[in-house]
């Protein structure tokens, strides 16, 4: 939950709306997906990051802000990526720019533009596909 709640404005940080934080233990359908997901965390001393998995669907890819940059995020997107035999799939927000550079430096490709909403608010999402 920490994780969650010190990342998940970040993914938001380029629309051009303010967004409030919704706790994930607030939020009914995420915390949904999230739990019939299979979890992984990244832990050295503390967990710095999970990634949740539901069949060819990675669902969270969180690093807390204060491990970012030391290629955990790559080495937890790397290991979520073994688990799955064949196609995978994501979602993101249209604007966050650095995940969809990550991403498609693994070889996903947007194959979907659609509406979502994060705690009331509209915001655009792609849908990423990398074909294995």
């Amino acid at each position: 939950l920490d994780i969650y709640a010190a990342s998940k404005l970040d993914e938001l940080k380029n629309e051009p709306r303010t967004f409030e934080l919704l706790p994930l233990d607030q939020d009914s359908q995420r915390l949904d997906q999230l739990l019939e997901s299979e979890i992984y965390v990244y832990q050295n001393v503390d967990v710095m990051a999970y990634g949740a998995l539901h069949q060819d669907e990675i669902r969270a890819l969180f690093v807390h802000p204060e491990s970012r940059g030391n290629g955990i995020g790559k080495a937890l997107l790397e290991f979520l990526l073994l688990k799955i035999k064949g196609e995978a799939c994501l979602y993101v927000a249209k604007s966050n720019v650095s995940a969809k550079a990550l991403y498609g430096a693994y070889g996903f490709k947007v194959t979907e533009e659609f509406e979502t909403q994060y705690n009331g608010v509209s915001v655009l999402a792609n849908k990423m596909m990398r074909i294995d």
